[in-house]
């Protein structure tokens, strides 16, 4: 067993969702795209499909980002007053791409938690006290 695997041998949760590690075989066949899953693994056949992580992320991710990307540019500004279109030419790029990529990361972590913890729509686990 490495380090980045835990008991079961699925890989640790931050490094799989960094590197886009299926949560079942650690491939690094989670994304087809930037943010876009994979229908299934292609390695050990695992089906991403039956998973609902959605967009949910996405709103919060946004308000965060861009938070802190005003609060560094009201930092720079106030400072270093550099002009206006090096304001654009940094702080545009840099929420774009901070933006989408929490939002590939968020969205791993929440795919590879509903696998680990085997988290099904319409179904509350009532502790098997009945």
């Amino acid at each position: 067993m490495t380090g980045s695997e835990n008991s079961k041998g699925q890989p640790e949760l931050i490094p799989a969702a960094l590197f886009g590690l299926c949560p079942n075989c650690g491939q690094k066949t989670l994304f087809r795209s930037v943010t876009a899953f994979s229908e299934k693994c292609r390695a050990c056949g695992l089906d991403y499909e039956k998973y609902n992580v959605g967009d949910g992320p996405a709103a919060f991710l946004t308000l965060i980002v861009g938070g802190l990307v005003l609060a560094l540019a009201l930092i720079i500004e106030l400072n270093y007053q550099p002009p206006m279109w090096l304001h654009a030419i940094l702080w545009f790029p840099l929420t774009i791409g901070a933006v989408v990529g929490a939002l590939r990361v968020s969205k791993a972590i929440l795919l590879i938690l509903e696998h680990r913890n085997q988290a099904r729509e319409g179904s509350i686990d009532d502790g098997g006290d009945r």
